[in-house]
């Protein structure tokens, strides 16, 4: 009997000691019995029933950084840029997340890859490029749901980056250098028509001058005309004094000129300006 008990004993000792489960800070374990959900050990010292029971599954139950791989996205007007995400998440109920799920880490992978393929191609390139914000939030709320049947819960999703693919890049780039030579034969444009319009305006302004000056000079011309026709009424003497200067003048000018080699002058000069002028 005393061996039987010592080695009952010793039986007993080893189904405790096999039975001891000590769970550390951070973990969740999951206990089945005989194949069956059977409880959740929390952290701390736990003795469980070694023959019938055993430890199937162990969750941890710190936020979880899930990392999103960069993927290929075309938008709403077909253009196609690349995407990555990561998301923060916490088992907010292990039994649903043990056997809700058959790999939570992949299922929420692939649920945030489609989320943002969904939400970008409902979007203009220029739109999601610039509305990381929105996307942000629209991608927290579509998985939302999804994670806490699960038994999961979001924490955070964050855009790690968002740009064009290079092919797209490329495009963009000569799209804009396009774009800045349009701009600029414009520019060079309404400078040239801006001179143009300044030119004709200057040239109708001066021809404006000139014609105000002719017409000052011809007023001045008939006054003059005038003037002198009132002073020869009674006496010619003025005007033939005039006459014969401007003819002398005349006469001066031509001896001078390259292109005269012979000038004939009037034996009788007071004669020839008197018959121009009409006297007696």
């Amino acid at each position: 009997m005393s061996v039987l008990m010592y080695v009952l004993v010793i039986l007993v000792a080893i189904a405790i000691w096999k039975g001891i489960r000590i769970v550390p800070q951070g973990e969740e374990w999951v206990v089945e019995r005989l194949g069956k959900f059977n409880a959740v050990l929390s952290p701390g010292l736990h003795v469980i029933n070694p023959i019938f029971s055993k430890i199937s599954y162990k969750v941890t139950t710190k936020d979880i950084i899930l990392d999103v791989p960069q993927q290929e996205v075309i938008t709403k007007d077909n253009a196609v840029i690349l995407a990555n995400a990561i998301a923060f998440i916490k088992v907010s109920n292990i039994e649903r997340t043990v056997y809700g799920i058959e790999n939570f880490h992949e299922a929420m992978r692939n649920m945030v890859q489609t989320s943002l393929r969904s939400i970008i191609g409902g979007m203009d390139l220029n739109h999601a490029l610039t509305s990381r914000d929105r996307i942000k939030a629209e991608l927290k709320t579509a998985i939302a749901d999804e994670a806490l049947d699960w038994g999961l819960t979001v924490k955070s999703v964050e855009i790690q980056d968002i740009k064009p693919s290079p092919n797209m890049q490329h495009a963009m780039e000569m799209q804009a250098s396009a774009e800045r030579e349009r701009v600029a034969l414009v520019t060079k444009s309404e400078g040239e028509k801006q001179a143009t319009i300044l030119n004709a305006e200057a040239r109708l302004e001066a021809a404006r001058k000139d014609a105000e000056a002719q017409e000052v000079a011809a007023k001045a011309s008939a006054a003059s005309i005038r003037l002198i026709a009132e002073a020869v009424k009674e006496n010619n003497t003025s005007a033939t004094f005039l006459l014969g200067d401007r003819y002398i003048q005349a006469m001066q000018k031509l001896s001078t000129s390259e292109n005269s080699k012979l000038v004939l002058l009037p034996g009788d000069l007071v004669g020839a300006v008197k018959a121009l002028v009409g006297s007696k």
